[in-house]
């Protein structure tokens, strides 16, 4: 048995790098996409239901908390879009190392935050 093996790890002190929050946030998102993919299944299927059906997704999409539930919807989508576009440079030996890796996910929160605030203008 190992004796220098950590007995009780503080979890508020380690620090992960950049790409392992980024990978996190990919996993979030995907969660949250899937989540919400019942209330965008509702929605589709009440507007397509009738005329009635249509006006009261309009209506209920005119809310500003709706808003915020589409953009948070829009935006857990962008960032799932280019993490996994990154992901997928990853996969063909692209960005893979430590140095690159870092740079990815620089990359990655860059474009998804300009991606976001660009649908947020878009939305609301």
């Amino acid at each position: 048995m190992n004796s220098k093996r950590p007995v009780n790890l503080d979890l508020r002190t380690i620090k992960l790098p950049l790409p392992a929050y980024t990978s996190i946030l990919h996993r979030i998102s995907g969660v949250i996409l899937f989540i919400g993919i019942a209330f965008l299944l509702w929605a589709f299927d009440t507007s397509l239901s009738s005329q009635e059906g249509f006006n009261a997704i309009k209506a209920t999409l005119a809310h500003p908390f709706a808003k915020l539930i589409t953009w948070g919807l829009v935006s857990a989508l962008l960032y799932h879009f280019v993490a996994g576009i990154k992901h997928l440079l990853m996969d063909i030996d692209i960005g893979d190392g430590k140095e690159s890796g870092t740079l990815g996910a620089k990359a990655t929160i860059a474009v998804s935050v300009v991606l976001i605030v660009l649908a947020g203008v878009w939305i609301w």
